[in-house]
């Protein structure tokens, strides 16, 4: 699985869209503002329309999937388009659909006992959630410990007020977070703007 599109998008914004005609105004604020990469979660019923559209007339933006909980979602995530997947926690037949597909898994993890079960199938990256709610940068420093080669993108918690706090850690590949989602388009893309000047501050 080739995770090299995180090395460019620091950044993962989830997205979640209640009507398909939300998606292209949104996504494309998200673009203006500088942010070139969207995770659309799988907890509405228009998730997979709005993957299909997004992947189809958003050529500059990376579009995955977020909260897939079962391999259904993976294949109708990825058939839609998606270039990655974003789940909650661990679940080895998701983990299966997207190995056979090679597609890259961001799978969700909280303790130990998720990361040996992610790494004994061979996954060094993964995704740390809830963050704020687990210890966010004082756990991901207890974990890197013992998990040297793991990298996390931390989501759940994670601001405009604590970005830096995580991406300075040299365990965090990125960060993920639906704080610049908040509001219309034109908000959409002031938060995104400011999202990406402390990114290249942190540069």
């Amino acid at each position: 699985m080739d995770y090299s599109f995180l090395d460019s998008n620091k950044i993962v914004p989830v997205v979640v869209f209640n009507s398909v005609d939300e998606a292209l105004p949104k996504l494309n604020a998200l673009s203006k503002g500088g942010i070139k990469v969207a995770e659309i979660t799988f907890r509405t019923a228009c998730a997979k329309e709005c993957i299909a559209l997004a992947s189809k007339e958003c050529k500059d933006m990376l579009i995955g999937a977020g909260t897939v909980i079962n391999a259904q979602q993976a294949e109708d995530a990825i058939d839609a388009g998606a270039k990655f997947i974003v789940s909650p926690g661990f679940s080895k037949a998701v983990f299966e659909v997207c190995a056979k597909r090679d597609i890259p898994l961001l799978p969700g993890i909280a303790t130990p006992t998720d990361i040996i079960a992610v790494k004994e199938c061979g996954l060094d990256i993964v995704k740390f959630f809830p963050a704020g709610a687990f210890g966010g940068v004082k756990m991901l420093k207890a974990l890197a410990g013992p998990f040297p080669t793991l990298k996390f993108v931390p989501t759940g918690g994670v601001d405009a007020e604590n970005m830096k706090d995580y991406l300075a850690l040299p365990c965090v590949k990125a960060i993920g977070g639906s704080w610049m989602m908040k509001g219309d388009a034109e908000q959409i893309e002031k938060l995104s703007r400011e999202a990406v000047k402390v990114l290249e501050e942190i540069k």
